[in-house]
């Protein structure tokens, strides 16, 4: 998967924050060899951290990298301490997703920003693949106890844009955001065939959800109506951002 699209998205939904002129710390999350730092560097003029599982990958001169394992450990520094955190293509990797989400919010200023970027498990042919085979695109069977955690083999955690954004507002995040880095074109023909049908399907769902299940309210229907959107029918990668409450 080539990754420069999803760091242009990344470096995107920060620009468009309004507060973005007072942001001054960076934490990478997943920080790899350095290309999304680097990239925030330049056009923000960020301070930045990066934590990753190695430091073997890092290839920024003079870019320190705390090694931690997020499936065990919490994130090293105090509370309240960074502006902005991302964390791209990292979720899909961990156990405890919800987890990782609250202790990124206890190292997050008071009206942060946080940016997760994961697989788009919701694209039409990720769906068709789940319908056909019982696995989202890029989520597959995995090895026993020989997988590398760190590769796509590793992706062990299929999360959708609803449970990113439910986990976040849990962590005491809000405006929650949704975005993509590209739309898949072979997905266009299968979605122009098959969109009526969705439309349809998801209209009597609701109403069911709503009327006899009462899982719908207020404050989680705008993530319901992001599941059959145009961005999440067609797009490659999931680019969810928040900030991190003031009060």
């Amino acid at each position: 998967m080539s990754t420069n699209k999803i760091y242009e998205r990344v470096a995107d939904v920060i620009d468009r924050c309004p507060q973005r002129v007072s942001f001054k710390t960076l934490l990478d999350i997943g920080a790899g060899p350095g290309q999304l730092i680097g990239l925030l560097e330049e056009k923000f003029g960020f301070t930045a951290s990066a934590v990753d599982y190695t430091d073997k990958l890092m290839k920024r001169p003079g870019q320190k990298v705390d090694i931690v394992d997020l499936n065990t450990q919490g994130l090293p520094y105090p509370d309240n301490h960074f502006d902005v955190v991302t964390m791209t293509e990292v979720i899909e990797h961990l156990e405890h997703n919800r987890e990782v989400l609250r202790e990124i919010s206890r190292v997050i200023k008071p009206g942060g920003l946080i940016v997760v970027t994961t697989p788009n498990i919701l694209n039409i042919n990720s769906r068709l693949r789940f319908m056909w085979f019982g696995f989202w695109n890029l989520f597959g069977p995995l090895p026993v106890k020989h997988g590398d955690l760190y590769s796509t083999g590793g992706h062990i955690n299929p999360i959708s844009v609803f449970y990113i954004g439910h986990g976040l507002m849990d962590a005491d995040f809000d405006e929650v955001a949704v975005t993509v880095d590209k739309y898949q074109r072979s997905s266009i023909a299968k979605l122009i065939l098959l969109y009526p049908f969705i439309k349809l399907f998801s209209l009597l769902i609701w109403r069911k959800e709503v009327k006899r299940y009462r899982t719908i309210n207020s404050d989680n229907a705008p993530l319901v109506r992001e599941m059959n959107t145009i961005p999440m029918l067609l797009g490659r990668t999931v680019v969810v951002s928040a900030r991190k409450r003031k009060s």
